[in-house]
C-alpha cells in the first residue's frame, strides 16, 4: 500500500464538485486522526470508490430525468407512484382487492344538469343508458338531491349540487379530462330531452363506425328546433352538413364552416375522449353559458371538422324546450308572486357572454404567434 499525501489527493480531485471535495477533506482528516496519516485503509478506499460510482450515477440520472414530463408538484415523488388520471367508479369499503382486474368498468359517461321539476323526464333518459356501459352524473342546479333517492338508479349515480349553475359551470369543475381519461364518450345533455326513439348503444356503434369525434342525436322536426343542421334527415344514417340555396348565409357542397357544417348544438352533444380533452380547455371558468362555443368546437374535432363532426339521424331525440334556469316558484323567493321568470335576464347574460367569449378568442388568435388556424376563418383570423 502506497503512502497518500493530502496535496496529491487534492490535485487528483481538482475539477470535481465542491461537495465531493469537502467530503474528501473531511475524510482525510478522519483518516489521519485514526490511522496516523501514513496509509489509507481498505475501508476508506472502498468508500471513495462508492462515492465515485454514486456521483456518476447521480449525474447520469439527473441528465436523463431532465427530459421526463412529470405533473407539476410530483417532482418530490418516485415516478412509479404518481397516478396521473382517475375515474368516477365507486369503490366498496370492503370485499374487494386493489388489483381487481376483472371489475366491470363503465366505459362512457352521461352527465345531465337537472332540476326536480324534470324528474320524470330525467328518469326516462337515464333508464335508456345501460348501467354496464355508462356512469351517470347529475348536476343539481336547484339544490334538491334527496327527492331523487326513490329512483332505482339513484344510488349508483353521482350527485353534485350547486344552486343556479349551468351544466358548463359543473363540467368545468367536475369533468376534468384526467378524471374522464378512461371513458370513451361523454354525453353532456340538458334535462329536457325525449328519448323514445333513441338507443345509446346503437348510437355509439354508429359514431364509432362513422369516425365522429363530436356528434349529437338528430332532432325530431316536431320538437323545439333552433338550427336546421340538427333536424333529422329521414333517408340517412348520419349527416354532416345542411344546404341552403336562398337568402343570406347560403350552404352548399363547398361550404366548410359553421353553421353549414362542422358543428352541433349544445343541448345534447356527445364527445369522444380526445375531443372532450380539447373542449374542456375551451370552456371559460368565469362564463357559465356556452353560446359561441358551439361554432368553435370544430377545432376539437381531431382533424377535419367537416368529416369528424356530425348529426346521427337514425337515433334521434325530441327537444322539449322546457324553461329551467331562471324560473323560480314563489315560495323560493320573498316575492308574493306564484312564479318569477328571470329567463329574459338569462338570455341577456347569454348574449353578453357570447360577445365576451368571441372577443377573447379573437384576442387569443392575434396574440399567439405560434398558432396556425387550420380553417382560416377569415383573413384576420376572427369570428363573428
Amino acid at each position: 500500500m502506497k503512502p497518500l499525501h493530502f496535496a496529491s489527493v487534492w490535485s487528483e480531485q481538482k475539477g470535481r464538485s465542491f461537495i465531493y471535495s469537502i467530503f474528501i477533506v473531511v475524510s482525510m482528516i478522519c483518516a489521519v486522526y485514526f490511522i496516523g496519516g501514513a496509509f489509507i485503509s481498505e475501508e476508506y478506499r472502498e468508500r471513495l470508490a462508492r462515492w465515485e460510482v454514486m456521483e456518476t450515477l447521480w449525474n447520469g440520472k439527473s441528465k436523463t430525468c431532465k427530459d421526463q414530463c412529470r405533473p407539476p408538484g410530483s417532482e418530490a415523488l418516485p415516478q412509479a407512484i404518481v397516478t396521473k388520471t382517475s375515474n368516477l367508479e365507486m369503490r366498496p369499503l370492503w370485499g374487494s382487492t386493489v388489483e381487481d382486474k376483472n371489475r366491470n368498468l363503465s366505459m362512457n359517461l352521461l352527465a345531465i344538469a337537472v332540476g326536480i321539476k324534470q324528474k320524470e323526464v330525467v328518469d326516462r333518459i337515464v333508464k335508456k343508458f345501460p348501467a354496464s356501459d355508462f356512469v351517470v352524473m347529475l348536476f343539481h342546479y336547484d339544490g334538491v338531491v334527496d327527492q331523487w333517492s326513490d329512483l332505482t338508479w339513484s344510488d349508483r349515480a353521482i350527485h353534485v349540487s350547486a344552486g343556479n349553475q349551468t351544466k358548463w359551470w359543473f363540467a368545468k369543475r367536475f369533468l376534468h379530462p384526467d378524471i374522464l381519461a378512461e371513458y370513451d364518450y361523454v354525453f353532456l345533455w340538458d334535462e329536457d330531452i325525449g328519448v323514445d326513439n333513441f338507443d345509446p348503444r346503437r348510437y355509439l356503434l354508429i359514431v364509432k363506425d362513422e369516425g365522429l369525434e363530436i356528434s349529437q342525436p338528430a332532432l325530431d322536426p316536431k320538437s323545439n328546433v333552433h338550427y336546421q343542421l340538427a333536424i333529422r334527415q329521414r333517408k340517412s344514417n348520419v349527416h354532416r352538413r345542411m344546404y341552403k340555396f336562398k337568402g343570406s348565409g347560403r350552404c352548399d357542397d363547398h361550404s366548410t364552416a359553421p353553421p353549414c357544417t362542422g358543428w352541433v348544438e349544445m343541448m345534447a352533444p356527445v364527445f369522444s375522449r380526445a375531443a372532450w380533452r380539447c373542449a374542456w380547455y375551451m370552456i371559460q371558468n368565469d362564463l357559465i353559458h356556452a353560446w359561441g362555443l358551439d361554432k368553435l368546437l370544430g377545432y376539437c374535432a381531431q382533424g377535419d371538422r367537416t368529416k369528424n363532426v356530425g348529426v346521427v339521424d337514425s337515433e334521434y331525440i325530441f327537444h322539449l324546450g322546457l324553461p329551467t334556469l331562471g324560473t323560480l316558484d314563489g315560495h323560493e323567493t320573498p316575492s308574493n308572486s306564484s312564479k318569477i321568470d328571470n329567463r329574459p335576464e338569462v338570455r341577456k347574460q347569454s348574449y353578453i357572454e357570447m360577445q365576451i367569449f368571441n372577443n377573447r378568442w379573437n384576442k387569443a388568435v392575434k396574440g399567439d404567434q405560434c398558432w396556425i388556424d387550420p380553417y382560416q376563418v377569415s383573413a384576420n383570423q376572427s369570428i363573428h
